[in-house]
């Protein structure tokens, strides 16, 4: 069990696989790109599956969550997600992704045991995802978006962040669209986890932005905290059902006291809270021969020290040194 100080329990894992992206979104990263990790700092695939292996059948994992960068780009991914469906107990799996390879990944994936999908998607219009983005990708999202749903990766999860001046109006159209295709979608506050370090509060889109901008189209209906459990969107019933949209508001509803999360980076580091500053290493535990028991241990004291909150209220908060590119959303 990995449980805190606090009495919170993880179940839930978020496995980043890789640092890079396809993308340059500009609440990310700058559009030259990052400095990416070398190769021999990344997790092996058998590291990464001995990894989840020892979550699973010893420290009550549950769920696990392939991210990024973007996950798409690991060229062991099918073989990952094959290998963890093989596990017993079978853990519940899905993926974070910018969609753009899920045309081509979709089908192969679902038959591999992944269960489902989350698709970064902020716009509708191709103009405006080429200014956030730096790319002219937005027909391959959408392609992507309908493939994971041909395949059977449902329900297909649609995150969408609003920035000011950009795509700050679209939040009704967005739903509209997502209702329209049987997609759940779910706005993310920006968070401060960009590389350049430009975040600031005044300004953003709040979750109270959002929906008072909803409402403007759509009646929408709390479906409660037990409902919610510890997931990290709070959700609203859209003109009675059965669709719902989801908020996640970090930076202006934390969701910190329910957090049953824990994190592993693209090179073998536990980080307990996407805003944490300090990690734990665990690939050289690994690569120095530790048994399954050691690692255990190191990743269970790693948890016990977890923070009661992201701290984004305080003053003093200073954001962590890695981009969420490098961690995993």
């Amino acid at each position: 069990m990995l449980i805190d100080t606090y009495g919170r329990v993880a179940t839930d894992l978020r496995v980043s696989l890789t640092d890079r992206c396809n993308l340059r979104c500009t609440y990310c990263m700058p559009e030259e790109g990052l400095q990416w990790l070398a190769k021999p700092d990344l997790l092996t695939d058998d590291e990464i599956v001995r990894l989840i292996d020892i979550a699973v059948t010893t420290l009550g994992i549950e769920e696990v969550r392939f991210t990024g960068g973007e996950p798409l780009l690991r060229p062991g991914l099918v073989g990952i997600v094959e290998r963890v469906a093989a596990l017993t107990p079978r853990p519940q799996m899905s993926l974070t992704t910018n969609g753009i390879g899920l045309k081509r990944t979709a089908a192969a994936l679902k038959a591999a045991g992944l269960d489902r999908v989350n698709v970064s998607l902020d716009t509708l219009r191709p103009d405006v995802f080429k200014t956030l983005t730096r790319r002219d990708r937005h027909k391959d999202v959408i392609e992507g978006l309908d493939a994971a749903r041909a395949a059977g990766l449902t329900p297909v999860k649609v995150n969408s962040v609003l920035m000011p001046g950009l795509n700050e109006d679209e939040a009704p159209d967005l739903l509209a669209w997502a209702v329209e295709h049987a997609y759940e979608l779910r706005f993310i506050e920006q968070m401060p986890l960009d590389a350049q370090h430009g975040w600031k509060r005044d300004g953003m889109i709040t979750a109270g932005d959002i929906l008072t901008s909803l409402r403007t189209r759509f009646e929408l209906t709390p479906e409660g905290s037990e409902e919610r459990g510890s997931a990290p969107a709070e959700r609203w019933i859209v003109d009675g059902g059965p669709h719902r949209v989801g908020v996640i508001a970090s930076v202006t509803r934390p969701f910190c006291s329910a957090c049953d999360r824990t994190r592993l980076t693209a090179d073998g580091q536990v980080r307990t809270c996407l805003f944490a500053r300090e990690e734990t290493d665990l690939r050289a535990a690994l690569r120095s021969g530790a048994p399954d028991e050691e690692i255990a241990r190191i990743w269970r004291l790693a948890m016990w020290g977890k923070k009661a909150g992201a701290g984004l209220d305080d003053p003093s908060f200073v954001q962590p040194d890695r981009p969420m590119s490098a961690i995993g959303g």
